[in-house]
């Protein structure tokens, strides 16, 4: 046996980090934060173009030294988010695709995709981060575009973080542990 990665998507605000936490709190996992956020937080800036692919780079790497590194145990590696978000915002801001096909690639192999909606999560101003509920909830209908246009398997979540935790331990329930 060996460690397989859920992988939360999500525009700003959805509750990734939170359910991150409490994932790895209630299975045998364990978890890989934004790398964006602590980014921007060191930086005290959001990412110009030019520092988008080495931001994305850096959180497939931590995903990827996880997985490696769990231990020998079997179990779960939570990632609050992957390189195909950098993508997404690369090309909301910059109008640059170049992440993609990469970022694509990696988001297919993860055993299973959840996507974050804006629903059940309240918006909150952090003071450097988050633009706006009617920005995040944009980035969702794109996401969501996205992974529908690329036939990337995921589930909706929705509601507070409590219930996605049900939602998403009860389909682990439903498939063979990792």
């Amino acid at each position: 046996m060996h460690s397989e990665s859920i992988c939360l998507l999500g525009a700003e605000c959805t509750g990734k980090s939170s359910l991150t936490q409490a994932l790895a709190e209630a299975l045998p996992a364990t978890p890989v934060f934004e790398y964006l956020r602590e980014w921007c937080l060191r930086e005290a800036r959001t990412p110009r173009r030019d520092e988008q692919a080495a931001i994305a780079a850096e959180q497939q790497r931590r995903i990827d030294v996880a997985l490696a590194t769990s231990g020998g145990h079997p179990g779960w590696v939570v990632a609050d988010t992957s390189p195909l978000m950098t993508a997404l915002y690369s090309r909301h801001y910059f109008g640059d695709d170049s992440l993609f096909e990469p970022a694509l690639r990696l988001q297919r192999q993860h055993r299973l995709t959840l996507l974050c909606s804006p629903e059940g999560i309240a918006w909150q101003a952090d003071g450097c981060l988050r633009e706006g509920d009617a920005v995040r909830r944009q980035t969702h209908a794109e996401l969501q575009r996205l992974l529908d246009a690329e036939q990337l398997p995921y589930r909706l979540l929705e509601g507070r973080v409590e219930a996605r935790l049900q939602q998403v331990l009860a389909l682990l329930r439903t498939q063979s542990s990792p």
